[in-house]
């Protein structure tokens, strides 16, 4: 079994996960480098707080200028900037960004908003962990300086100013050697940032690599800086992590806190339990006396419940005679209601009872039977009605129309 660490650090390797332990005042050793590139593949992870980078595709950065020293003001500035931008995480997936300070000045200060795409399942290790980050803030140069490495087959480069993360971008590019187009997209980076203010020329160049032969030559043609050769150093555990935080680990943490509090619960209804069954015992032998008293009650009053049911139905029965809703007159009177004023529309046929309506009528122009149809459909009075309004046919006289109406079957019963 593995010696247990303080920390447990996932990062990622030149073609798959890298797994680091070491406590929390000492520096990471390498406990094993996989081939493994999806997260949730790595299953023997050593005992310990797990904290994973996540690879620099999963992140896009965005550096900018605000004109504000204020450290609380700089998650709503950096959140307005990516909007303008066009980049909106998603605010159900969990904390998705966060902002570091590059420089800070009198009312001016230089930011990088990193914005993470929402993970998914094969993304996140099997056991959830402490803490994020992400990988480039895991390798701090001093000055202003330029990094290149490779993270699963790809390269990736991030610039940094006095120790602090400026940028960082995921290429495409996968050859044994940094390569001219991978250089031009660096010198494009280098230009957009100097667009924005962030005036960053690399004094110095690492170009980190495990693999033999690995050729410095494009870098060295794209920038004056000195280009040095050398295995990716150890990491470092950022200081403050960062505050990113996917919505699936915070499920989990907000889970195992329920089931803490779920095992407190169990307990203290234990000690309920016996109490509870007690009264229910003593409820059961009160009542039953009670119990005998209303079955004989409710034998006593037998008939006079059967008689009141008898009225009841046969009240129903006589319900549509005697109820003013359902009186033809009234109908009627609602039908009528529906006639568009002064449109020259007339009944010729009025068939009404209290569960059936047959209109035949007629108009001289198609608007009015259109309106007179829509206000039949419209109207609270008829609502219990479903109508059948065919299309009106055109006559000598103008427009003849025959509309039904009935009140479904299950509305009729009692």
């Amino acid at each position: 079994m593995s010696k247990s660490t303080d920390n447990v650090l996932l990062v990622p390797g030149e073609s798959g996960w890298e797994i680091w332990t070491g406590p929390s005042a000492a520096e990471f050793t390498l406990h094993s480098a996989t081939a493994v590139e999806l997260a949730s593949e790595l299953t023997d992870l050593p005992a310990g707080d797990v904290l994973l980078l996540f690879p620099v595709k999963s992140v896009t950065a965005v550096p900018m200028r605000v004109s504000s020293d204020d450290e609380a003001l700089f998650p709503d500035l950096a959140a307005l900037h990516a909007e303008r931008l066009g980049l909106r995480p998603d605010p159900m997936a969990g904390q998705l960004t966060d902002v570091f300070v590059i420089a800070r000045e009198a009312e001016n200060s230089a930011l990088v908003s990193v914005l993470l795409r929402t993970p998914v399942d094969s993304e996140m290790p099997p056991r959830g962990p402490k803490g994020f980050d992400i990988s480039p803030r895991a390798y701090p140069l001093g000055g202003d300086a330029l990094a290149v490495w490779k993270e699963f087959g790809r390269w990736v480069f991030s610039l940094y100013h006095q120790g602090n993360l400026v940028y960082c971008q995921a290429t495409s590019g996968t050859s044994s050697s940094p390569d001219e187009a991978f250089a031009r997209e660096i010198r494009l980076a280098l230009i957009q940032l100097s667009m924005q203010g962030l005036e960053i020329e690399p004094a110095h160049i690492a170009l980190w690599t495990s693999s033999p032969g690995v050729s410095p030559a494009a870098l060295n043609a794209a920038f004056k800086a000195p280009v040095e050769v050398l295995p990716r150093p150890a990491p470092v555990l950022p200081n403050p992590l960062s505050k990113l935080l996917p919505a699936d680990v915070r499920s989990a943490r907000r889970a195992a806190r329920r089931k803490q509090n779920i095992l407190l619960g169990v307990a203290a209804v234990a000690l309920l339990y016996f109490g509870i069954i007690g009264w229910f015992c003593y409820g059961l032998w009160k009542t039953s006396s009670d119990t005998a008293k209303l079955l004989a009650e409710a034998k006593r009053i037998a008939p006079e419940s059967a008689a009141y049911t008898q009225h009841i139905a046969k009240w129903d029965e006589l319900a549509n005679a005697i109820e003013l809703a359902n009186s033809p007159v009234d109908i009627l009177k609602r039908v009528a209601d529906c006639i568009p004023p002064q449109s020259g529309l007339r009944l010729k046929t009025a068939d009404i009872s209290a569960t059936e309506i047959k209109l035949i009528g007629e108009a001289g122009a198609l608007p009015a039977v259109n309106s007179f149809s829509l206000n039949l459909g419209k109207s609270n009075g008829l609502t219990r009605f479903t109508w059948q309004r065919p299309e009106p046919s055109q006559s000598t006289r103008g427009w003849e129309f025959v509309y039904s109406g009935e009140v479904p079957a299950a509305a009729t019963q009692p």
